[in-house]
């Protein structure tokens, strides 16, 4: 069984990107809190579009011990 590769575009997104509104605005995706990242499947979910694929993603990234994949990128 060959494992599913991460998108290097998205990542790339993750540590680019800056969050558009709210508690955190203008905090790169990547250096969101886990504690906020987990607010957002509490209060209904995360928001629609791309934002919220990278949230999600993000998310999924950090709650299972992945930021490593991140790494190489933020280093650049």
């Amino acid at each position: 069984m060959e494992l599913a590769q991460p998108n290097p575009e998205i990542l790339q997104q993750l540590v680019t990107m800056k969050m558009p509104f709210g508690k955190y605005k203008d905090t790169v995706l990547c250096d969101l809190p886990v504690s906020y990242l987990e607010w957002f499947p509490r209060k209904g979910g995360f928001p629609k579009g791309k934002l919220g694929m990278l949230l999600e993603t993000l998310y999924v990234i950090k709650t299972n011990g992945l930021m490593f994949l991140l790494d190489p990128l933020r280093r650049k």
